[in-house]
């Protein structure tokens, strides 16, 4: 199983709910096992940067991929570039 994380930062405040709703049409997009956008809670003690995550789970870099060749993930980041700074993103294989 692949689990891809990514975080991104709003270029301002009032921007997160329309973060948030441009990255709900990713999980529309059938290739994922588990789908999820959350803001972040910002309760950490050293960084709260990061506003908003998203987090899904492929059974393999297959689907992983399939899923970044999807159109709905060239809408999804046509919606969001825009209004955010920062993407950071990072795939791992679970154990």
């Amino acid at each position: 199983m692949i689990r891809h994380i990514v975080f991104f930062t709003a270029s301002s405040p009032d921007r997160i709910d329309a973060i948030c709703e441009g990255l709900e049409l990713l999980g529309t997009i059938p290739h994922s096992q588990h789908f999820e956008v959350r803001r972040n809670s910002k309760v950490d003690q050293i960084s709260n940067e990061v506003d908003v995550v998203v987090y899904a789970e492929f059974a393999d870099a297959a689907a992983l991929a399939s899923y970044k060749a999807h159109p709905t993930y060239d809408e999804a980041t046509r919606q969001v570039r825009p209004l955010r700074d920062l993407r950071l993103s990072a795939d791992f294989e679970a154990k």
